[in-house]
C-alpha cells in the first residue's frame, strides 16, 4: 500500500504554502524514504519557490536539507538500514554509470536530480531519494542541526577540496551569511589564513571573528577594498548579487582564483588583461558528491564545526520563509517536522 505524504507545498510562483498530501508510490529498488525530523530552509527553497530559475513544476515541496531516519529501504540497498539517521541535500539522484559519476563527480553528471525539481522535497514528514544520496550523520554532528550542512555546507566545503585549498593560503570570504558563517569555520579549521568581506562590518565583526576569521573587511569601502590588492591565494564568494568584481580580482595575489558558489544572476564583468598578467582564474562549483559529503560531515565531526540555527515548527514555515526573506535569520532556519501531530 503506498504511503500518503503530509507536506507543505505552494501552488503557484510567489504564493504561501500551505498543506498537501500526495502518495509516495511503489519505492523503486535502489532508493530509500526518510522520515524527516528536521529540514533547513535556504535562499534556493526561495528562488524556487518564486519560480526565478524558469524550472519549478507545481504544486512544489520545497525543502533540500533534510535529516531523519530511514523507513523503508529497497531492495537492492544494502549500506543502509532502518532506522539508520541520514541527511539529504540539493541532489536525490544520479545515474551512476556515467563517466562524472565512476569518476567521483557525481553532482556533475547529466542526469542528476534535484530533491526539490520535479520531485517533493522535505517540507514534509517523508521524503524519497537515491540510497546514495542518503548520507548517514556521524557521531558527534547534531542531527536536529545537520540539516544546513547538506546544501549551505557542502557548498563552501566542496571549493576548498576540489580547488586544493592548502592550510598556507590567504583566503577571503565574501559574505558572511549562511554560506559564509560555515566557511569561516571549515577555512580556520584547514589552517587558512581568513578573512570575511562583509558589508556588515560593524555589525558582524565580532561574530565573523569568532567563527574564525583573522581579519574583517568592510566591503562597502572602496579604499578598503583596494587596500587588499595582491593579497589572496583564494577568495570564494557566497553572494548571489553582483559586486565589485574587478576589485576582488585585483585582490588575489599572483595564480589567486576567485571562485562562485553564490547563484549570482547578473552578468560578471571584469578585465582580461589583470586575469592574464597574474595567471589569475574565476571558478564556480557546485555542491559535492557523497564521498566529499561525508569527508565534510567526519571534518565537522572532528572539529566541533556546525551552522547557527534558528529554530520554527515546520506548520509555521510561511512565517520562516519571511524570516528569510527579510534577510533576518542568523545564520541557517531549521523547521522541526509537526505534521505528523
Amino acid at each position: 500500500m503506498a504511503d500518503t505524504v503530509k507536506a507543505l507545498a505552494v501552488k503557484k510562483a510567489g504564493a504561501a504554502l500551505e498543506p498537501f498530501e500526495y502518495q509516495l508510490g511503489a519505492l523503486g529498488a535502489h532508493e530509500v524514504d526518510i522520515d524527516v525530523t528536521t529540514c533547513g530552509v535556504c535562499h534556493s527553497d526561495i528562488s524556487m519557490l518564486d519560480n526565478e530559475w524558469g524550472m519549478s513544476e507545481f504544486p512544489l515541496v520545497p525543502g533540500h536539507e533534510a535529516s531523519g531516519t530511514i523507513k523503508s529501504v529497497g531492495e537492492h540497498v544494502e549500506h543502509l538500514k532502518v532506522g539508520q539517521t541520514v541527511g539529504l541535500g540539493w541532489f536525490s539522484h544520479s545515474c551512476m554509470h556515467c563517466h562524472q559519476c565512476m569518476s567521483g563527480d557525481h553532482n556533475m553528471c547529466s542526469d542528476t536530480q534535484g530533491t526539490i525539481v520535479g520531485r517533493h522535497g522535505g517540507f514534509a514528514n517523508k521524503v524519497r531519494c537515491d540510497a546514495a544520496w542518503a548520507i548517514p550523520i556521524p557521531e558527534g554532528v547534531d542531527a536536529a542541526k545537520a540539516g544546513p550542512l547538506f546544501c549551505g555546507g557542502i557548498t563552501v566545503f566542496n571549493p576548498i577540496v576540489q580547488m586544493g585549498v592548502q592550510p598556507t593560503d590567504r583566503v577571503g570570504v565574501i559574505g558572511i551569511g549562511g554560506l559564509g558563517h560555515l566557511a569561516l569555520q571549515f577555512l580556520a579549521a584547514w589552517g587558512c589564513e581568513v578573512t570575511a568581506f562583509t558589508s556588515s562590518a560593524d555589525e558582524k565583526a565580532d561574530e565573523a571573528k569568532r567563527l574564525g576569521a583573522h581579519r574583517v573587511v568592510d566591503s562597502t569601502s572602496d579604499k578598503a577594498l583596494e587596500d587588499e590588492a595582491g593579497r589572496f591565494d583564494f577568495i570564494v564568494s557566497t553572494v548571489n548579487v553582483g559586486l565589485n568584481w574587478q576589485a576582488y580580482i585585483n585582490a588575489l595575489g599572483p595564480r589567486g582564483r576567485l571562485h562562485y558558489v553564490g547563484a549570482v544572476m547578473d552578468p560578471v564583468e571584469f578585465g582580461v588583461f589583470d586575469l592574464l598578467m597574474g595567471q589569475k582564474s574565476l571558478s564556480a562549483s557546485p555542491l559535492g558528491s557523497p564521498a566529499t559529503i561525508e569527508d565534510m560531515l567526519a571534518f565537522c565531526a572532528r572539529h566541533g564545526i556546525a551552522p547557527m540555527t534558528e529554530s520554527f515548527k515546520m506548520s509555521d514555515a510561511n512565517d520562516a520563509i519571511q524570516h528569510l526573506r527579510d534577510g533576518k535569520a542568523r545564520y541557517r532556519i531549521v523547521l522541526e517536522n509537526d505534521l505528523d501531530s
